[in-house]
């Protein structure tokens, strides 16, 4: 990468980094995940986050752990419903496992040499009796002992130590009120957690993201395509993935990742580049069009810039469109970013609008975005009571053209803006109507 791209990147990234900053992201690792060879850089990754203003809770799994452990003590222990039976003797080996997997990140997160990603970091991390626990019990005739459920979750305590800005790391044991201590799931764990923290994001590090049946990527999940997706599968992780991340949704938290472990960096592109790289899950995944608010300011301004200095849009100050915000309509990105745009003017005739300022970004044309934003603009402006619109342009009359408008010529624009047209910019006028 030369320094151009880098500048470039660094710029295309900000609007994430802006959009996340201050936000609660619970990031769940499986066990596999801490024993691939990229974890150091992994680990790196998520101390970026922390350091980019992330409030950041940690949740690992131990289960390689668990089993190696079991294989050293020759002991064998069955699993049903994809659940470990624990007694008393294997949970002697996965406190072991799990203590030595939650130093490996304690001593991760420690570092701090020079010329390395940590140095200066000083990441606090802090742990705790945060998870209550309940024993599963017996279930179709199987005692599974000292393998448990999460009962409660003191978020309260938490967010303590998020707000005093130390990371939080919470490992898949729990403890009942009594001082027993359980084997949990660290899936179910994260999810508990991100629904008591009202958390942004749960962040599922572990295999590939969702996987259709011809062994492709979706790149974005609603819940009613992840329920469909859950009937066709028969790998019992992936299906254990699928209902926490659809537990997740369902207990109100905005977003679900999934992300490999396997490919170095996957965690900071599936959060900082509009592609990703694993598998977004929501309740509604399309895009949002809805009215523009001066919070929108900034990401307008961004997207239409680029546009100006190509004189496609005439120009606009940050202290015009704040003024002119109620008069915009935005489309907006499941992750949040404002990807469209256009906006509905008045005109001295009551029945005649205008519409102005539409832009979609580069990475989003040919998918139809446009035309819905075009939809809603009509939709608008019949209920302002218009019958009619017009638009200039220099550069997208075939677009217009294939939306119904016909062409039409300065003595057809209503009075104000014949004054106003710009003969220099020799704009088309087109008018369609609705």
């Amino acid at each position: 990468m030369n320094d151009e791209n880098y500048v470039d990147f660094f710029r295309q990234t900000s609007p994430y980094i802006h959009a996340h900053r201050g936000k609660t992201f619970v990031i769940a690792i499986s066990g596999e995940a801490i024993l691939a060879p990229n974890f150091h850089s992994m680990v790196h990754d998520i101390a970026l986050l922390h350091s980019l203003g992330m409030r950041i809770v940690l949740v690992h799994g131990a289960r390689a752990q668990v089993d190696y452990r079991l294989q050293l003590s020759n002991m064998s222990v069955a699993f049903t419903q994809h659940t470990r039976v624990t007694d008393s003797e294997a949970m002697q080996c996965v406190k072991e496992a799990v203590g030595s997997t939650r130093l490996t990140i304690e001593s991760e997160l420690s570092m701090g040499l020079p010329n390395s990603p940590m140095h200066g970091a000083h990441i606090r991390v802090v742990g705790g009796n945060f998870i209550t626990a309940k024993p599963i019990g017996v279930q179709d005739g199987v005692d599974f002992q000292l393998a448990g459920q999460v009962r409660g979750v003191d978020s309260d305590a938490i967010d303590q130590q998020l707000v005093s800005g130390s990371m939080v790391l919470i490992s898949p044991v729990g403890f009942s009120p009594t001082g027993e201590a359980f084997n949990l799931s660290y899936q179910d764990v994260a999810s508990h957690v991100a629904i008591a923290l009202s958390a942004e994001k749960l962040i599922l590090i572990s295999q590939a993201g969702a996987i259709n049946d011809k062994d492709r990527l979706l790149r974005s999940l609603s819940l009613a395509q992840l329920a469909e997706l859950q009937e066709t599968l028969k790998d019992p992780e992936h299906t254990e993935l699928l209902g926490t991340a659809s537990m997740a949704c369902y207990g109100g938290v905005e977003r679900v990742h999934l992300v490999g472990y396997q490919e170095d960096g996957a965690l900071l592109r599936e959060l900082f580049t509009r592609e990703g790289s694993g598998t977004l899950i929501m309740k509604e995944c399309a895009e949002v069009i809805r009215p523009a608010s001066i919070e929108d300011v900034g990401g307008i301004l961004s997207l239409i810039t680029p546009l100006e200095d190509q004189s496609i849009l005439v120009k606009r100050s940050r202290e015009l469109l704040e003024t002119e915000i109620t008069r915009f309509k935005v489309v907006v990105h499941p992750e949040g970013l404002i990807i469209g745009c256009a906006a509905l003017y008045p005109t001295t005739v009551s029945e005649v609008g205008e519409v102005a300022c539409v832009a979609i970004h580069p990475e989003f044309h040919n998918q139809g975005i446009g035309a819905r934003l075009l939809s809603e603009i009509e939709s608008d402006g019949q209920g302002r009571g218009m019958n009619e619109l017009l638009v200039m342009t220099t550069t997208t009359a075939h677009w217009f053209l294939e939306k119904g408008f016909n062409e039409a010529n300065i003595r057809d624009l209503p009075e104000n803006k014949q004054s106003m047209y710009n003969y220099q910019r020799n704009s088309r006028i087109f008018c369609k109507a609705i």
